[in-house]
């Protein structure tokens, strides 16, 4: 099966341009701390890319 990405915010919306906060808004996320698990698919990739200096990533099995 596929792997899964988890994703945790660590740093805040603030100052940020509206752009950023609707792509972690689609993400799942909003505040710091809150993490949630996604496909590894090309579609969250790029989302994640465009956030990537406010967020983690680490990729998960899912066995």
């Amino acid at each position: 099966m596929k792997a899964k990405l988890r994703v945790k915010q660590v740093r805040s919306t603030i100052g940020v341009d509206e752009r950023f906060r609707q792509n972690l808004k689609g993400l799942g996320l909003g505040r710091i701390g809150k993490v949630v698990v996604v496909n590894n698919t090309p579609s969250f990739r790029g989302a994640i890319k465009r956030v990537l200096h406010l967020v983690t990533v680490e990729e998960v099995d899912n066995g």
